[in-house]
């Protein structure tokens, strides 16, 4: 057994064995229902709405198969597995920032954003997603992300 990474949540990261590519099969075998519903819907969203393409890949540095999702050759969001939830990480530049505070997106995703310290020169936004009900705000930032030069 890896070592498990546990969220402030108490959740733990799943899709950490170098050798277990996360295909279909393993999804539905490792996710919740819901959770692998959300991800089924985020994969709409993305391919059909946004033509962003995707690519699961393991990270040594993190221990883990993170999910990057790309319009061109820009990344737009990462995706990682957890026991119950999928996270979204979008990172923004500083000149970036402020964009974010006039979408028309749930308020406490603004003020997580607002404390987010910087990793390097990017400031990270999460979103944890746990039901497929949860996209409207995921949709918005993704659609300001894609917009942006």
């Amino acid at each position: 057994m890896k070592d498990k990474i546990v969220s402030p949540e108490n959740q733990a990261m799943l899709l950490r064995e170098v050798e277990i590519e996360p295909t279909e099969e393993v999804l539905e075998n490792t996710l919740e229902k819901s959770v692998l519903a959300a991800y089924r819907e985020l994969l709409k969203i993305i391919t059909n709405d946004f033509d962003l393409e995707y690519e699961w890949r393991f990270y040594k540095d993190g221990k883990a198969w993170l999910f990057k999702a790309i319009h061109r050759k820009k990344t737009i969001f990462w995706l990682s597995a957890w026991d119950r939830s999928i996270k979204t990480s979008f990172y923004f530049t500083e000149k970036a920032r402020s964009g974010i505070f006039d979408l028309p997106i749930n308020g406490e995703i603004k003020e997580q954003f607002d404390k987010a310290k910087a990793v390097g020169k990017l400031i990270p936004l999460t979103l944890e997603i746990e039901r497929k009900e949860q996209f409207r705000d995921f949709r918005e930032i993704v659609k300001y992300k894609k917009g942006l030069k």
